[in-house]
């Protein structure tokens, strides 16, 4: 992997995995499933990939600190009393 699509990599993982955690958090209305299935669905890929690299590590790992972060966002509007859908 060439370091420019690294450094590349990083954030659009954070803010692709946080978007989706923050739309599927509205609609389905639980704080945390986004994160397990972001855990579950790496976990597939890994195993089905047969392995992973440190770089791809890092990579993901941003990509769950994403949802996490949608997570902590979506509770932190609910008790604000902002309703989503």
């Amino acid at each position: 992997m060439n370091i420019y699509q690294f450094i590349v990599s990083i954030p659009l993982f954070l803010v692709l995995a946080f978007g989706l955690g923050f739309i599927i958090n509205m609609i389905v209305k639980t704080t945390w499933a986004p994160s397990y299935v972001y855990i579950l669905l790496v976990a597939f890929f890994v195993y089905r990939s047969g392995g992973m690299n440190g770089l791809d590590a890092v990579i993901l790992l941003t990509g769950l600190v994403g949802v996490i972060l949608s997570g902590i966002v979506i509770r932190t509007l609910r008790k604000k009393g902002y309703r989503m859908f």
